[in-house]
């Protein structure tokens, strides 16, 4: 192995590192407690260091949200490769991002609350943001219904549960009728 493979290596191994324990440290105390400064002292490095993989919080939000957007689409297809039929694949899909965004709260947040400096839909969107919404579409797609353009029922459905995540969350939601809820959005909103 050549040094400047080494060294690649290296970095790439310090920049997981940076991301694994800003993830760790925003679970832990929230998003407000990761700072470059208590990065540095849990990772061993110097600030410097950290500002030669990232240009500050926000780059670093930016990558904890890349790699909860592909493990959210994991978890998305796994739940939907285990259901048979229409109507089993949508509520498993409903179940799983639900469940998702209640069991990884701060990676939520960067996903979708935070300021990563990503793009959303647009030519320029990161790919695992797309393979997020893929997971999403190619389980929605089959039951948008006739001339419904499928990434616009995916959108709406996205939205919905966005919404069911974030308000059950902030407990403006009864948790006594999570169940009912998603069956009542895979029954309307699916028309399944």
């Amino acid at each position: 192995m050549s040094v400047q493979e080494r060294k690649e290596r290296e970095r790439a191994s310090r920049e997981r590192l940076i991301v694994a324990t800003a993830r760790e440290l925003a679970e832990q105390q929230g998003w407000d407690a990761v700072t470059t400064r208590r990065l540095a002292e849990r990772i061993e490095y110097s600030q410097p260091v950290l500002y030669s993989h990232f240009r500050g919080k926000r780059e670093i939000i930016g990558a904890v949200a890349l790699d909860g957007a592909a493990e959210m689409a994991v978890a998305v297809r796994a739940a939907t490769a285990a259901a048979e039929g229409p109507r089993a694949r949508v509520t498993a899909l409903a179940r799983a991002y639900l469940d998702f965004a209640e069991r990884n709260p701060a990676l939520y947040d960067a996903l979708f609350r935070l300021d990563g400096g990503l793009e959303f839909a647009q030519e320029e969107t990161p790919e695992p943001l797309k393979d997020a919404f893929s997971a999403l579409l190619e389980c929605l797609g089959e039951v948008a219904g006739e001339g419904v353009e499928p990434g616009l029922f995916t959108e709406l459905f996205w939205a919905s549960l966005h919404g069911l995540a974030t308000l059950s969350r902030a407990g403006r939601l009864p948790p006594a009728y999570a169940e009912q809820r998603v069956e009542l959005l895979v029954d309307r909103l699916a028309a399944i």
